[in-house]
């Protein structure tokens, strides 16, 4: 049996996109490093590659109609590994008549000193990642100019939701919360602060997989309550689970001060700017083009509570 749809990670971007294609009774291939993941449902074909090496890239989306490029590198790695994996991915692609759909974020755009992103907002990173963002994401629409293959991407913003551990919205925030003790946030939690939840990430890059006119083009992944601050979703975390709304924030200082410590911390400083003024995305040409609007906050944060409550920290921590 062919199969139409390859996602290459395994993050919880990847299984957002894998969910959403089993809940259409589509079969799917998953693609990491280890050929592991934990609970993989009927219908999911689980394949260990070595994604920086072309010919394997070619081999595991033999037949593909859609790829889904979820894959990074480990975070700290970024500057010297994304732009060779993603290079690798667009060579082994190139010619097999997939259509390929990018996973991306905002960290492109740089500092826009709190001014809400779109799609046309310039390229101004001034950090390594971002500028390693604006660099990958360019040679991925450069090789759709050059017709070597069909390019989309979906945009999204810190995200939360089922297996969203590693986000700012994640582990830290959350298991702690359930314990009866403070989530633990970084920068101001007063301000404007776009979240995508990843089941709106998913759902995103399945119609941008499907549809001809997102080609060539980035899209923004539609938020609700795009404007909500990072206080407000952990109380509204809080009321849900039941449990007191305590946050706890670490600003700039203290992340370097840990940084020699806590690699995370560390790696995380250079992107602070993205919490210490409003960080607002505008997704209203997504929504206007295809009529997709995100799950409502609410209804978003149960499912979210639901799955941290089900997936204890030790086990998932």
């Amino acid at each position: 049996m062919s199969i139409n749809h390859v996602v290459l990670g395994t993050g919880a971007i990847g299984r957002a996109v894998m969910e959403e294609l089993i809940k259409r009774g589509e079969p799917v291939r998953m693609v990491n490093r280890s050929g592991q993941m934990d609970e993989v449902p009927a219908g999911v074909e689980l394949v260990a590659s070595d994604l920086f090496d072309q010919a394997k890239v070619r081999e595991v989306t033999r037949d593909a109609k859609v790829v889904y490029q979820a894959s990074q590198p480990s975070y700290k790695e970024w500057p010297e590994k994304f732009p060779l994996l993603q290079k690798s991915i667009i060579d082994g692609l190139t010619g097999s008549g997939a259509k390929l759909v990018i996973v991306e974020n905002l960290y492109m755009y740089g500092d826009t000193n709190g001014k809400p992103m779109t799609e046309d907002t310039p390229h101004n990173a001034h950090t390594r990642k971002g500028q390693v963002r604006g660099e990958i994401s360019r040679a991925a629409f450069n090789a759709h100019n050059d017709g070597r293959l069909h390019v989309t991407s979906a945009r999204g913003g810190n995200f939360f939701g089922s297996w969203g551990m590693n986000s700012t919205m994640g582990a830290r925030a959350f298991y702690p919360l359930l314990r009866g003790k403070s989530a633990q946030l970084i920068g101001r939690r007063d301000l404007p602060h776009s979240h995508t939840y990843i089941k709106d990430f998913g759902m995103a890059l399945l119609i941008l997989g499907e549809r001809e006119e997102a080609d060539g083009q980035a899209w923004h992944v539609p938020n609700d309550m795009p404007k909500i601050t990072q206080g407000e979703l952990v109380r509204m975390f809080a009321e849900e689970a039941g449990v007191e709304p305590k946050i706890s924030s670490m600003g700039k200082l203290m992340m370097t001060i840990g940084g020699p410590f806590i690699p995370e911390a560390r790696e995380t400083v250079e992107m602070m700017y993205e919490f210490d003024k409003p960080f607002i995305v505008d997704s209203s040409k997504f929504e206007k083009a295809f009529g997709m609007k995100a799950t409502p906050m609410r209804a978003a944060i149960r499912e979210t509570v639901n799955w941290y409550k089900n997936h204890t920290e030790s086990n998932h921590g």
